[in-house]
């Protein structure tokens, strides 16, 4: 199904939910312990997610369940893609109807406080009621417009450069820690007639992932979205080189045709590639922990953990000599600007304490506490969807501690740049203007230069 196709289906739904009163009883999700719940609760909450996949719905499912046999609050969830989220938000936003609560990543925070989408002092009310001392400080510096918490951190992951360490460590290469090590092991492990290609990037130019993994690449790279004043400075030379970059990578060291999350994943799976740029949430899967997205390398029937085994993981990396970077992604729940906003932080204040390792279980690898003092129980989670186990059976202490360090080396374009940067971060999502830009880089259309100009131009 098309991503225009799967908007205008989201549009309907969500639109004939309105249609029926919002809060009412057909919300998918909804909490069916409401009339077994505690006494005085206050209205009911409706509640959007971008946690859509049928094991975590029904994780979300039990979570509402508790909070309302607990408070009295029901609570309405309703599924919706992460593609589509920020086109829904405004639809509704026209209408009248925004969630009370929505889980929305970081990209949105600022911009959908600035446009008036969420309420941010309510936001940061919870913070300051949970205390602001029990996040952690990178997370709400991220979510903070003058001197507010816009939106409350619940947890997060950083883009990983995942590579095989057993063909890296024959061809006597280095780990893929700059785009120096990252060419030369491209040069060194790209090898079409053994159908081994040397790295497996997104290219699609209608997905997210696509400016996600550029991002990383750019970030690295000491390619900037804002100057100090607010100006756009994509078009500098620090990005046109790292438009150059993922260009030289993709037409000379990746499989042909256009890619996606999944067939980034399944190349890498199926042993015929050697790097990989892609989330912590690929490691309970490379372990083999899920049966729809299993490893299939040769090594992988007898051993379904061998990648796990022989897959190293790299997060910030530097390019020309910058300082070293992570992209970071750190979801929110942000409260609606009509929200009942005691029953609504009731609600975010429930899943950040008594039902956060619940929340946090559903796929630990790509979902880190932003509340450090939860830190050593995630550590003891079992990932994994049909199979469960901790991450620490397949991965050593130095993994674990990598994912925990890498929010110090979070960073993002436009956030924390300049005043107005959140605002021109969501637009710059909505719109896919970057992997849009550089798809016609990848066919010959533009030069990186040409690209980077094309791009600042559309966002000024």
């Amino acid at each position: 199904m098309s991503r225009r196709f799967r908007l205008l289906a989201s549009l309907i739904v969500v639109l004939l939910a309105a249609a029926c009163g919002g809060g009412g009883d057909g919300g998918e999700g909804g909490s069916e312990g409401g009339e077994a719940g505690g006494e005085g609760g206050g209205g009911p909450v409706s509640f959007w997610t971008t946690e859509t996949q049928p094991d975590r719905v029904a994780i979300e499912r039990e979570i509402i369940r508790a909070f309302t046999e607990a408070s009295g609050i029901e609570v309405e969830m309703t599924p919706v893609e992460e593609d589509d989220l920020p086109n829904l938000m405004i639809a509704n936003a026209a209408s009248g109807d925004l969630p009370d609560v929505v889980y929305h990543p970081l990209d949105f925070a600022a911009g959908w406080a600035e446009q008036g989408l969420i309420d941010p002092e309510a936001a940061n009310q919870v913070v300051e009621d949970l205390g602001r001392d029990t996040f952690n400080p990178a997370a709400l510096e991220l979510a903070t417009v003058e001197d507010q918490v816009v939106s409350v951190p619940s947890d997060g992951w950083g883009q990983l450069v995942v590579y095989r360490k057993d063909l890296f460590e024959e061809a006597g290469l280095e780990p893929p820690e700059t785009f120096e090590a990252i060419e030369a092991a491209a040069e060194a492990l790209h090898d079409p007639s053994a159908n081994m290609s040397a790295i497996t990037l997104a290219t699609d130019p209608a997905d997210v992932f696509t400016q996600q993994t550029f991002e990383a690449l750019a970030l690295a790279n000491g390619c900037h979205l804002l100057d100090d004043a607010g100006e756009t400075v994509v078009n500098s030379p620090e990005c046109a080189e790292a438009i150059d970059f993922y260009g030289r990578l993709v037409n000379d060291y990746s499989p042909g045709g256009a890619q996606t999350v999944d067939t980034t994943r399944a190349t890498y799976f199926a042993g015929q590639a050697a790097m990989i740029i892609w989330s912590p949430f690929i490691l309970d899967e490379m372990a083999g922990l899920r049966e729809d997205a299993l490893p299939t390398c040769p090594e992988c029937e007898e051993n379904p953990a061998f990648l796990a085994e022989n897959s190293g993981l790299v997060g910030a990396i530097s390019g020309g000599g910058a300082e070293p970077a992570q992209y970071g992604q750190i979801s929110h729940f942000g409260i609606g600007p009509d929200a009942d906003v005691e029953s609504a932080s009731q609600f975010i204040s429930y899943l950040l304490t008594d039902g956060y390792l619940d929340w946090l279980g559903m796929s630990p690898e790509g979902k880190f506490p932003m509340r450090p003092e939860f830190v050593e129980q995630w550590r003891d989670l079992e990932a994994g969807v049909d199979s469960k186990a901790p991450l620490s059976d397949f991965y050593g202490d130095d993994v674990i501690d990598r994912l925990e360090q890498g929010i110090s080396s979070f960073r993002r374009w436009g956030i924390g740049e300049a005043e107005g940067g959140g605002e021109t971060v969501a637009t710059l999502y909505e719109t896919l203007v970057v992997p849009q830009t550089l798809n016609e880089v990848l066919q010959g259309g533009l030069d990186p230069q040409a690209a980077a100009e094309q791009i600042a131009s559309e966002i000024e």
